[in-house]
């Protein structure tokens, strides 16, 4: 698993008390223009650049997911290293699917719709696992709520450890075939990458983490997303894990 993901399992994020407290201050809803209109013009997908820079200063590939959805935990436990060895960032985008389906018409549960290509789903979810050296347990609940977690990301998408909690987190969903809906479970993913869990569930349960991710969502459907893992690299949208190279490739401008 480690020669495939070099970043699992994590490395703790190291900070001092202090550090902790103040990057869980940290979560709440961003107020750029960016990501507080929750109606945005489609024509700013078109731009040359919709996924800004990265802290660090690197160009930076937006990944949207739910934790709810299968081949999302497939990709995201592979871009980030994807995206450094082509010299860029990640913009985590977690969103809530539901509504997004809901506003598109499509069923809560596409994948899985039609029994026999439900079948089919879980045996090729497997085999992906396996050929990425993944673990995989089919989960013995589905859908599983990931609000919790995609709260503590949605309001703090530039901490340091979001990358890692949300590795953490899929990992405990798809991996371990842990309930990601408890605070328990999300607490021992918080610990996990190094961050206080009691701060970081009380800030997301909190109405400005609420609109975060609500706005988040509203911006998903905005830009014409209908499914996850989404990335948009470059003002173009690649859907699905078996794009992940090709928006890899288009973001760091080699397509």
């Amino acid at each position: 698993l480690r020669s495939c993901c070099p970043h699992w399992p994590p490395t703790p994020f190291t900070a001092t008390d202090s550090r902790r407290s103040a990057l869980a201050d940290r979560i709440q809803p961003r107020h750029d223009a960016h990501h507080s209109d929750p109606t945005p013009e489609i024509s700013r997908l078109n731009q040359a650049n919709t996924t800004d820079l990265s802290p660090g200063g690197l160009p930076r590939i937006e990944f949207w997911f739910d934790f709810a959805s299968p081949y999302s935990y497939l990709a995201a436990m592979r871009i980030e290293q994807a995206a450094q060895q082509a010299g860029l960032g990640v913009a985590w985008k977690p969103m809530l699917l539901g509504p997004v389906f809901k506003s598109l018409g499509i069923p809560p549960l596409p994948l899985f719709a039609i029994p026999q290509k439900g079948e089919y789903i879980w045996k090729d979810l497997a085999r992906q696992a396996d050929k990425f050296g993944l673990p995989w347990v089919q989960p013995s609940q589905f859908p599983r709520n990931g609000m919790l977690a995609e709260r503590i990301m949605a309001g703090d998408p530039d901490a340091p450890w979001t990358g890692a909690f949300c590795r953490a987190v899929f990992h405990r969903s798809w991996g371990l075939d842990q309930d990601i809906g408890t605070e328990e479970v999300i607490a021992d993913a918080l610990r996990e990458v190094g961050i206080d869990p009691g701060l970081a569930i009380a800030r997301a349960g909190q109405d400005a983490a609420k609109l975060a991710l609500r706005q988040q969502t509203e911006h998903a459907v905005a830009l014409g997303i209908f499914g996850a893992p989404m990335m948009i690299a470059r003002g173009e949208l690649f859907w699905g894990n078996d794009r992940l190279d090709d928006a890899i490739a288009h973001a760091a401008g080699k397509q």
